[in-house]
């Protein structure tokens, strides 16, 4: 994809409407000559080319409408429309092609870049310095780790629970390691790379040895907001029983609880409801919805105990873990909560550290920050030699 400032610091789409004749050629030129988007400095043109009443360019940015109105080049078929893109930004979108009555949302024909997660896939953008993380590629340096399924029956949640576990790749009996607890597991292994992550931090001496086990809800729009019967399944349930199956450091400090979205709520609610128990948090765009007056808190009926149970940690805030990393993409909607989660969860005593993101709320956004959150929870040789 381009990411070099044009000549004469024209964007490309204006160096096309200077050509003459401006015809069906000329656009079938332009296509040849570029990569679409076109990235350049801090402009992104989205294209798009047929006969339609209305096209649209859908995204997932905070502050920008929704739904962006591509123009028509007069004299063409071509659709177009420019819109900023900071440096280091990776954006997800659709495009919409209204004819008549019927709306058709697609990925953009002219840009093989997709981004994978539960609902299908989607159109990306990556603007001039993104690049997606070396360490989330499969290095054939790097010895793998193995997954094992392990079915829990859990008389907590009144059902068997599947779970995945990770070991590392040089796993020994005779050893003892720390425990990283992931909800929304199987999606963090298929549309996060996590395997492929943690065998290279791993390897790299980025992170510490560790155990992970990756959970498989129910319903988790149901298991996931404070509900007690999933913290008493982590706790009183899947805990002991890794511990007593695996060579792990019983001790809060060795203990983690990952989330992401629903996910991190469930984490954060877990620790509140057993504080000490567990050493650290590792939370992802966390659906920390509030109310700071009324009632309307926007989010629907399935959002009443987040924020049942966020307005009463806001309100009597503790010290339940040590550590806790805070991650959250500046396109999101929850960009404002998460910011203001920060200083409730750092004035109980916790160590807390953030970091933000020019991307939105996604697989791949929660993928690029693992490394930045498991070498501070989990620091391995090399962090620690040269932190």
């Amino acid at each position: 994809m381009s990411t070099t400032p044009t000549r004469r610091g024209r964007l490309a789409i204006n160096r096309l409407k200077e050509r003459r004749p401006l015809d069906a050629e000329a656009v079938d030129r332009f296509l040849a000559e570029h990569e679409f988007p076109v990235v350049e400095g801090d402009r992104a043109t989205f294209v798009w080319r047929g006969e339609a009443d209305e096209v649209l360019l859908g995204h997932w940015i905070v502050g920008l409408p929704s739904r962006i109105p591509l123009r028509r080049l007069q004299g063409t078929d071509l659709w177009y429309v420019v819109i900023e893109l900071p440096a280091s930004s990776r954006v997800e979108y659709k495009l919409e092609i209204v004819r008549g009555d019927h709306h058709e949302v697609i990925d953009d024909p002219l840009n093989p870049k997709l981004s994978y997660n539960p609902m299908g896939h989607n159109s990306v953008v990556y603007a001039s310095g993104y690049e997606a993380p070396e360490w989330t590629f499969e290095d054939p340096d790097a010895r793998p780790g193995t997954l094992t399924d392990l079915t829990i029956p859990s008389r907590a949640l009144r059902r068997d629970c599947h779970t995945t576990v990770y070991l590392p790749a040089r796993f020994r009996r005779t050893a003892r390691y720390p425990l990283l607890v992931v909800h929304d597991g199987g999606d963090f292994l298929q549309y996060a790379a996590a395997k492929t992550v943690l065998d290279n931090l791993i390897h790299r001496l980025d992170v510490a040895e560790l155990v992970a086990v990756f959970t498989h809800p129910g319903d988790r729009l149901v298991e996931y907001p404070d509900n007690p019967a999933h913290a008493r399944f982590l706790t009183r349930e899947l805990v002991p029983h890794l511990e007593a199956e695996f060579p792990l450091r019983a001790r809060p400090s060795a203990r983690c609880l990952m989330g992401s979205s629903f996910g991190a709520v469930a984490a954060l609610s877990t620790a509140n409801r057993f504080p000490g128990f567990y050493g650290s948090l590792l939370l992802e765009s966390g659906s920390f919805v509030f109310t700071d007056i009324g009632n309307d808190h926007g989010g629907g009926e399935v959002f009443d105990p987040v924020v049942k149970f966020v307005n009463a940690f806001r309100k009597r805030p503790r010290r339940i873990v040590d550590r806790a990393f805070v991650t959250c993409g500046v396109y999101e909607p929850l960009i404002v909560r998460n910011r203001s989660m920060v200083p409730v969860l750092r004035e109980t005593g916790m160590d807390v550290r953030y970091v933000e993101a020019r991307d939105g709320h996604n697989w791949v956004n929660w993928r690029d920050r693992l490394r930045d959150g498991l070498s501070w929870l989990f620091p391995g040789p090399h962090k620690l030699y040269y932190e």
